[in-house]
């Protein structure tokens, strides 16, 4: 109705002509006047046909303006596109061939005049498109085309099928961001970078060496140290008797780090009389907030290399930490005062607990056990008596455990991680032997819980530590955990309180990780040994701890068959089926006895979907360095990973990677 009413109100409407025609027709019926109503009709039908013919010709002239204004919208968009400042490429995404590109865009890719039928690959090398499938709007780096490099944006247009152009194509605009990532780069390659560099047996060196010949070496490695760093710009300074600081941007340091540190290297030419080769340590900080997180992320890694054994540079940035070096032997600089302060810490802190949980690496072996049994007898001789936290799992320690159980100290001792949960409470302490790995402990969520935390391991330390204890004796250089507690227990615990099966346990763990006193043993090792000898420890007894049954034997032989050599030294069994994890360190340790072999690896899957590896060597081969490429960890002569979704025969490619990798390395 109310479009009636509109209709109505319009001038030139039909509406007024058909009120004449009715005039007409009145004037015709009611006045008798045919010829005055016929003049009235008439005049009435020229007017409509007048109304029509200009009704038609205003529409003719809208619709010319109209397709007048469409044609130039159409050709202003053309030429803004074409004329756009930034080069914009439009490209079928499942060839690669570009569908239209304004002339911008040919020119950064050297093209004086549009291309037709080329492949954006062509044009732009470097340029790969699989971001926008991925539903991105932007490219995640930057595109380098002459000598410029971009920041390449863009968006998924779908063609309607039927139409000239169908399919799906990218969009992308093109912004030179050159200028800008100058300035990134630079104040990226101008960062600080603090490194400290440690000697690590400077009173090694200077024993028994005369004062001026002490002051040669000193200068002779300076010397060293200069050299290194010549062309860095940086900054050298002695700020203690054996321990360097060193400044400079981080463009010269990358330079350092892709020469591996040759300084590690070239510290070894100083030799002092006695033949002794000197070796630094370097940690180096960077990626801080500060020049004081810097120096506190170099003073991190200069500890880490330390428990490494020394001989190596460690670098620590924000996130993690990197290895360089660290093949050499540890360099033993222990001394007994510190075994001395740490055992008097320890008593300390069990004095004051109202109860120490003792707890090792899961799957314990005699190694874990008989350290924990020494820190047991350290809490009996304070009247105090400290529980062994032990799985139900798998362990290599069965006939100790079993031993142990007879006498009445040790009744109630070992408990299960779930029990000790219940009972610790904010006074309780907890002592981690044998690893210093928060994900390698018996039970995780205890150590967790209990704040109060004791550190004692022989293990060189890996990315991943415990780095929350309140005391640690972390020595990497010791053959065991075992010979470590043993000198806690000679400062503290008069003999007559040390029991014949608590010394034979220690020794227990003293030979299994010595391989019978073949492997990593030093003075020290020996002592200890003598000391629990004297302390009544059984060697036959030992032996006895130590056998195999016959299950474990033939497993044992079982893997030797699958042995087979690879780079000439080194020893893989690969088994298709899960086998004992011990009857597996065994296997790999008897590796070691074919001629020519330095190292031995043996790997098996486990039910849960995992790779177990196991590795051996006689110490000119580093296996700890070749399983940490895989997450692993141990010591130079012992170590072992976990490989999480993989199948037997990609954890072997892997290992023979990381194998190829440390050899080409060397």
């Amino acid at each position: 109705m109310n479009k009636i009413t509109k209709n109505l109100g319009e001038p030139g409407s039909r509406f007024y002509i058909l009120c004449l025609f009715i005039f007409a027709a009145v004037t015709a019926v009611f006045f008798h006047e045919p010829y005055l109503a016929l003049g009235e009709a008439v005049a009435s039908l020229a007017l409509l046909f007048v109304n029509m013919y200009l009704a038609r010709k205003r529409q003719k002239e809208l619709l010319a303006y109209i397709q007048s204004v469409t044609y130039d919208s159409e050709a202003a968009r053309d030429n803004a596109m074409m004329n756009f400042p930034l080069p914009m490429a439009a490209y079928f995404v499942d060839s690669g061939r570009v569908v239209w590109a304004n002339q911008v865009f040919f020119s950064i890719c050297g093209r004086r005049s549009p291309s037709v039928d080329v492949s954006i690959q062509e044009l732009v090398p470097a340029f790969q498109g699989k971001w926008l499938m991925e539903g991105k709007s932007r490219c995640p780096g930057l595109v380098e085309l002459g000598g410029r490099r971009y920041q390449v944006h863009g968006n998924l247009v779908q063609g309607k099928s039927g139409e000239r152009i169908s399919g799906t194509m990218g969009v992308t605009y093109w912004v030179d961001v050159t200028d800008y990532d100058d300035i990134r780069r630079e104040y990226a390659a101008s960062r600080p970078v603090v490194m400290l560099i440690m000697i690590d047996n400077y009173d090694e060196l200077i024993r028994n060496v005369p004062e001026r010949a002490r002051a040669d070496l000193r200068n002779e490695l300076e010397d060293i140290f200069v050299q290194w760093i010549e062309g860095t710009g940086g900054f050298l300074r002695r700020y203690d008797r054996d321990r360097y600081i060193f400044l400079c941007e981080r463009r010269h340091f990358d330079g350092l780090a892709a020469e591996k540190f040759t300084l590690l290297d070239q510290v070894h030419k100083v030799v002092n009389n006695s033949g002794i080769h000197a070796t630094v340590s370097l940690g180096a900080g960077l990626d801080g907030a500060s020049l004081e997180e810097d120096f506190n992320f170099a003073s991190m890694s200069v500890e880490m290399a330390l428990s490494r054994g020394g001989d190596q540079a460690v670098v620590r940035n924000r996130i993690n930490f990197e290895f360089y070096g660290g093949r050499a032997a540890e360099v033993e600089t222990r001394t007994k005062v510190k075994s001395r302060v740490v055992a008097n810490a320890l008593l300390s802190f069990i004095k004051d607990a109202s109860t120490t949980y003792v707890m090792g690496h899961r799957f314990a072996d005699m190694d874990a056990v008989g350290a924990a049994v020494g820190i047991c007898c350290i809490a009996r001789s304070c009247g105090k008596q400290a529980r062994i936290v032990l799985g139900n799992g798998p362990n290599a320690c069965g006939v100790l455990l079993e031993e142990l159980k007879k006498h009445r100290e040790y009744e109630d001792v070992f408990i299960t991680p779930k029990e000790a949960m219940l009972q610790a409470n904010s006074r309780s302490l907890l002592v981690v032997v044998d690893t210093n790995r928060p994900e390698q402990v018996e039970d995780s969520a205890l150590l967790q819980s209990i704040s109060r935390l004791v550190i004692i391991d022989h293990h060189r330390r890996a990315a991943s530590y415990i780095d929350n204890a309140a005391l640690t004796f972390h020595e990497p250089y010791a053959s065991s955990a075992s010979e470590l507690v043993t000198e806690l227990l000679q400062e503290v615990v008069d003999p007559s309180g040390i029991s014949r099966v608590e010394a034979e346990a220690l020794l227990a763990g003293l030979v299994t990780d010595t391989k019978n006193f073949t492997m990593r043993t030093g003075e020290r090792t020996f002592e200890a040994a003598a000391f629990l000898r004297r302390m009544g420890a059984d060697t036959i007894a030992v032996k006895r701890m130590l056998q195999n049954d016959m299950q474990h034997t033939v497993i044992r032989y079982a893997i030797l068959e699958r042995a087979k050599i690879y780079r000439n030294n080194i020893c893989l069994a690969v088994m298709d089926r899960e086998v004992d994890r011990v009857a597996a360190a065994q296997a790999a340790d008897e590796m070691l006895s074919i001629t020519e072999v330095e190292a031995s690896v043996v790997l098996f899957p486990t039910a849960d979907g995992q790779v177990i590896l196991s590795a051996r060597s006689m110490g000119t081969t580093n296996v700890q360095v070749i399983l940490e490429k895989l997450g692993g960890g141990g010591n130079q002569s012992a170590a072992g990973a976990q490989l999480k979704d993989v199948t037997i025969a990609e954890a072997e490619a892997k290992l023979k990677a990381a194998i190829d990798e440390y050899i080409e390395d060397s």
